[in-house]
């Protein structure tokens, strides 16, 4: 299966890179040790600590595995280069409701990177999908899980 390549920002990339240290040297050592305590404590074959610790300990080397894999796969997008005619990841784009009149303003980024209480949506979100590549003035009709809902692209900026 190949690995889906995802754009970051500075900030979101470097955010990633320190949560892998983190675990690679402080959670990773913390894991090895609960495994040797609950070790010490006796038969194994009936250690529920140390089954507990071990299944721990697997979760947390997944998790590495799967960060240095995003990582890996990791591209810097150079907001300089971005196109502001259209929408697209890293851009800001103020929308408007044609339902309800009501405006938001958000910014498009990578999953891992999306935070709604920051105005940051991912671009794989059902709205970030129904903005990409829109222009200013047009339409976007968007399936979310209330329905169907258009959205009037009323600005695009960085």
């Amino acid at each position: 299966m190949a690995q889906q390549i995802g754009y970051y920002t500075e900030e979101g990339l470097q955010k990633l890179k320190k949560e892998l240290h983190q675990y690679e040297t402080i959670d990773r050592k913390k894991c090895t040790a609960a495994v040797a305590e609950a070790r010490d404590k006796g038969d194994l074959s009936e250690n529920a600590e140390y089954d507990a610790a071990r299944e721990a300990q697997a979760l947390l080397e997944v998790r590495i595995g799967k960060l240095k894999t995003v990582i890996a796969n990791a591209r810097l997008v150079d907001e300089t280069l971005l196109d502001l005619s259209k929408v697209s990841i890293l851009t800001t784009v103020k929308i408007k409701n044609t339902k309800n009149g009501a405006t938001m303003k958000y910014t498009l980024v990578a999953e891992n990177e999306a935070d709604l209480k920051l105005g940051k949506i991912s671009v794989d979100s059902p709205i970030g999908k129904g903005l990409l590549g829109k222009k200013v003035g047009q339409k976007a009709d968007v399936q979310i899980p209330a329905g169907k809902v258009t959205f009037e692209i009323l600005e695009i900026s960085i």
